[in-house]
């Protein structure tokens, strides 16, 4: 009778370090840098929730009895409490549905996740503000913010439809998208105005 003997176990592979690329060492552009601050990695949704509900307030802006600062402080204060509401709702919701307490570290992270959009509504202040800096009536300021949403939505389909290799047919239904929603914004002006 021939005994088995015990089997050795084969030692584990060791794993491997990744291999970056050489351009992964290179300090990014300051253009990757802006766009990583406009759009960033992590909740990239919170920037164009932002950016669509400054278009549709300053839409709905008149321009004509306000002056610059009421204009830039209204929108400001209405894109801070629309970021703590959707942050609140999120903690809210998560308490609802878990009926459990939520801790001081997922109610900060919250917040911080969510401050995507006042990011947002970043890009169409900046054009507000260099519209004012500039001497442009109110009304142009306003406009010119307006354009920039509308803008920045195209560009945000196009970037997307490119980082995900769209086919060209695939490439023009994201951009009419972005250019849809632009186009309601523009929309909602003209209807109020």
């Amino acid at each position: 009778m021939v005994r088995a003997q015990p089997h050795e176990p084969t030692p584990e592979p060791r794993p491997r370090e990744p291999v970056q690329a050489p351009e992964a060492d290179a300090k990014p552009s300051w253009v990757h840098r802006i766009a990583g601050w406009v759009v960033p990695e992590r909740y990239p949704e919170g920037v164009v929730y932002g950016l669509i509900t400054v278009g549709a307030l300053l839409a709905a802006e008149g321009g004509l009895k306000e002056t610059y600062p009421e204009t830039v402080g209204s929108t400001a204060i209405a894109m801070i409490l629309y970021w703590f509401a959707h942050a609140y709702a999120d903690v809210l919701g998560l308490r609802l549905s878990e009926q459990r307490r939520v801790s001081w570290t997922e109610l900060w992270h919250t917040f911080v996740q969510d401050w995507s959009i006042v990011r947002g509504a970043g890009l169409p202040l900046l054009a507000l503000l260099v519209a004012w800096a500039a001497g442009a009536s109110q009304t142009a300021a306003v406009t010119a913010g307006v354009w920039a949403v509308v803008a920045s939505l195209v560009a945000f389909e196009l970037a997307a439809g490119v980082r995900s290799k769209a086919k060209p047919v695939e490439l023009a239904f994201d951009v009419s998208a972005g250019t849809a929603l632009g186009l309601g914004i523009l929309i909602l002006r003209v209807l109020l105005h």
